[in-house]
C-alpha cells in the first residue's frame, strides 16, 4: 500500500492506483474492514459499506471473452443523479451493471483506475463514505476539513 508521503510526492493529478482506494478509505474516520475479507476489503463505516473489492461475478463479464471481471470495486454515490452522471460520462471509466439498477454505487475495474487521478478517486470514496456515515459522522468530517454539507444548504 502506498504511503501518504509518496502519494504526496506524486501529486494529487497523477494517474490513481488500486493503492490510492484503499488509502483513500482508511483515511476516513471510523473505517473498519469487514472481518474476513482482507483478500477483497469491504470498508465499512458504522456497519455500512461504502467500498468494497468484489468477487468476478455474471454481471460483469469482457463483452469478447465473457470472461468474468475479476478487479471490479464497487463505490457507493450519494444519489440515483449522482451515479447516472459518473457512469453517463464516457471519458471517465465507471460503469454499471444491470445487476446494480436502484442501487446508489458505481463499478470500477481496477485495471483502469489510473486513467483517474489520485484527487479523483480520493472525492469518490470520500463521497461514498459521506453517503453512508451517519449525520452527525458526516457533519463533523466536513466540519474539520473546511467544508459544507451541500444536501443542507
Amino acid at each position: 500500500m502506498a504511503t501518504i508521503a509518496s502519494m504526496a510526492r506524486r501529486g494529487p493529478t497523477s494517474p490513481a492506483t488500486v493503492a490510492d482506494i484503499h488509502a483513500a478509505a482508511t483515511a476516513m474516520p471510523h473505517v473498519t474492514v469487514y472481518p474476513g475479507t482482507e483478500s477483497r476489503p469491504v470498508y465499512q463505516v458504522g456497519g455500512k459499506s461504502f467500498v468494497f473489492f468484489r468477487t468476478p461475478r455474471p454481471d460483469a463479464v469482457d463483452p469478447e471473452t465473457g470472461e468474468r471481471f475479476d478487479d471490479v470495486v464497487v463505490i457507493w454515490v450519494p444519489s440515483e443523479a449522482d451515479k447516472q452522471a459518473l457512469v453517463q460520462d464516457l471519458s471517465n471509466p465507471l460503469f454499471t451493471t444491470k445487476h446494480f439498477d436502484g442501487h446508489l454505487s458505481v463499478l470500477l475495474r481496477t485495471s483502469r483506475v489510473g486513467e483517474v487521478s489520485r484527487q479523483e478517486v480520493t472525492e469518490l470514496i470520500q463521497d461514498a463514505w459521506l453517503s453512508r456515515a451517519s449525520r452527525r459522522r458526516a457533519q463533523i468530517w466536513l466540519a474539520e476539513n473546511g467544508l459544507t454539507d451541500d444536501a443542507s444548504g
